[in-house]
């Protein structure tokens, strides 16, 4: 079985063409350039099944769909109470991001047990699981370049300005930068403190994303990095029967 895995985020479209259990090959194009896909998809073997995560639009949602084979018919994901092992405790399970919910699915699948999901990109979701594969909640935090650009934009003396993670800051540009970075990696902390309270277990942090790097090396807690936990949920569920 030949299964594309689309995952249209808000910054990058991550794509994967697996043939289980194993990835074929992957990519990624630019969100504002969806047309970048189609030297990819065009040499791609045919494909049995094509599902999709999308949190960047409708327009980007057509841009893409009109590159796609004519068959199969894409599954463009919508998050439900119950899915392959995971059970959503969302007050609209439908109203979960179904980035999120893919992201949870491909937790589950690689861990089993308790976990907090950590997805760092233009926004930064953090998830918690616990180890009879329920979803108990979570947050959204603005990423690190949206908390620089707010800073940049609401003050009068904050300008955009380069700077990397310190402990004790000296300076304007890493003071924004480690600030950025602490409330990140703060929210982890205290969701993995939260579903610890919840379970009596340490929890393990599955997290992914393209500024998990930033993040990885500041949390006190057992952390895996997982290339891209979106697209190991898509390939799991493109495997369950109809």
């Amino acid at each position: 079985m030949n299964i594309l895995a689309i995952d249209i985020g808000n910054t990058r479209i991550k794509w994967g063409c697996a043939q289980p259990p194993g990835w074929l090959r992957q990519g990624w194009v630019a969100t504002t350039a969806p047309a970048e896909l189609a030297p990819a998809l065009a040499a791609l073997p045919p494909l049995d099944r094509i599902v999709i995560s999308n949190v960047a639009g409708d327009t980007v949602k057509a841009k893409v769909a009109g590159l796609l084979p004519a068959a199969p018919l894409p599954q463009w994901l919508v998050s439900v109470e119950q899915q392959c092992g995971v059970r959503s405790s969302y007050a609209d399970p439908a109203a979960l991001g179904p980035d999120r919910w893919a992201a949870l699915i491909g937790a589950w699948h690689l861990t089993h047990a308790a976990c907090v999901v950590v997805n760092v990109g233009t926004t930064m979701t953090v998830d918690a699981l616990n180890g009879e594969g329920v979803f108990l909640g979570g947050c959204i935090i603005p990423g690190a370049a949206l908390m620089r650009d707010a800073l940049a934009r609401d003050t009068a003396n904050l300008a955009l300005r380069a700077g990397e993670f310190r402990y004790f800051p000296d300076n304007t540009g890493d003071a924004i930068a480690s600030g950025a970075v602490n409330a990140l990696a703060g929210a982890v902390e205290r969701t993995v403190h939260y579903l610890q309270e919840s379970t009596g277990v340490a929890p393990r942090v599955m997290i992914s994303g393209g500024d998990a790097p930033l993040i990885e090396e500041r949390l006190n807690a057992q952390v895996t990095v997982v290339d891209n936990l979106v697209l190991e949920g898509l390939l799991q569920i493109a495997q369950q029967p109809d």
